[in-house]
């Protein structure tokens, strides 16, 4: 299966240098360049690609603005934010906007290709620098260490969830896989699977991204 992407960069070397890195990568295709959120919401809507590989700080129409837009209008389309910022700010709205992952420039091919093709199948994927502030903000909200018995304040902010259903949101929070999800709460992978089905539904949510952004609100 060749996956469609749209890049979205205002810096022309930057465009340039992505379309050859990623026309090295046999199943990912470059269907077009764009040089602002504006121009690329326009190409989305002309001839929607699968991923939207998003830069954040552009004149005009911003990345964020930009992820709104798609995800609203296009929620088939998933957008892979790749910015130089990893601040706290940047991270949190861009994810609140409808990004389902989030890398930094310093990412290299195969790390991209993989974030591609892990964002085009729905999972939410974050480069290592991410994750871990991720976590940081995670651990603020939660005083002690996860573990299968310990309460998380997640279960006071959704009351709708069960206790198991708050303990797996509070992984998907952290990062984690549902194979790391099933080994840390001694469950089975289709047994999380099915919990993160019944999360997504009870608080309204698409995507593992988005309920990272809803955790972190």
């Amino acid at each position: 299966m060749t996956i469609r992407v749209l890049v979205v960069d205002d810096q022309a070397i930057v465009r340039d240098g992505l379309v050859t890195v990623l026309s090295l990568v046999p199943d990912l295709q470059v269907v077009g360049e764009a040089a602002d959120g504006a121009e690329a919401i326009a190409m989305v809507a002309a001839d929607p690609p699968d991923v939207v590989l998003m830069d954040l700080r552009m004149p005009g129409t911003d990345g964020p603005t930009a992820t709104a837009s798609i995800a609203r209008s296009h929620p088939g389309v998933a957008v892979l934010v790749l910015t130089t910022y990893a601040d706290d700010d940047s991270i949190v709205g861009a994810l609140r906007a409808g990004a389902r992952g989030y890398l930094t420039k310093d990412a290299g091919r195969a790390e991209l290709a993989t974030a591609i093709r892990a964002v085009a199948t729905g999972q939410a994927t974050f480069d290592a620098e991410v994750g871990a502030r991720l976590v940081a903000q995670l651990a603020a909200l939660s005083p002690t260490a996860p573990s299968p018995t310990a309460p998380t304040p997640l279960r006071d902010r959704f009351p709708e969830l069960t206790p198991r259903e708050a303990d797996v949101l509070e992984r998907i929070a952290a990062g984690r896989t549902n194979p790391e999800i099933a080994a840390e709460l001694f469950l089975t992978v289709p047994t999380v699977k099915s919990y993160v089905n019944q999360v997504f539904a009870k608080l309204g949510v698409r995507t593992r991204a988005e309920a990272v952004a809803l955790v972190l609100r």
